[in-house]
């Protein structure tokens, strides 16, 4: 059962500002020796975060792959019921929460000022109090 999870909200209303996000929250996640799997819409959104991980930052690696592909990578991108072995960190791109994310340690949801998004982890939210799960909070809008 989820003992946390963290709702990151960004000031911006574009859409495209949670896949940058993601990029830095996820080269964090594992230079702390965390499993990452992210939850995408459809399969299109899934190989859009794929590039963007091979992108970001010139400097940085992020080994990573789609959920449909054989290998050991520490973050996995899936879409529809695919799941990893591990559950360690689960990012939810999608617009719902699917019961079994409950299953993994943490999960993390980010935010940007899109009404579909809003009403979606709105209702995560409430999902997650009727599980009691620990619920943190970072508004990034307040950061300069």
């Amino acid at each position: 059962m989820t003992s946390k999870a963290d709702f990151y909200v960004l000031p911006s209303t574009d859409p495209d500002a949670r896949g940058r996000f993601l990029c830095r929250l996820v080269e964090k996640i594992r230079a702390l020796g965390h499993e990452i799997f992210i939850q995408t819409r459809d399969e299109s959104e899934a190989q859009r975060i794929d590039q963007l991980l091979w992108e970001y930052r010139p400097e940085s690696f992020i080994p990573h792959s789609l959920s449909n592909e054989e290998d050991t990578a520490g973050v996995k991108i899936g879409w529809d019921k695919q799941r990893p072995a591990h559950h360690d960190v689960y990012v939810n791109l999608d617009l719902e929460i699917p019961e079994d994310a409950l299953n993994f340690d943490r999960i993390l949801e980010i935010v940007v000022q899109s009404e579909d998004i809003l009403t979606a982890t709105r209702s995560n939210y409430k999902l997650y109090q009727k599980s009691n799960v620990q619920i943190d909070m970072h508004d990034m809008r307040k950061k300069v």
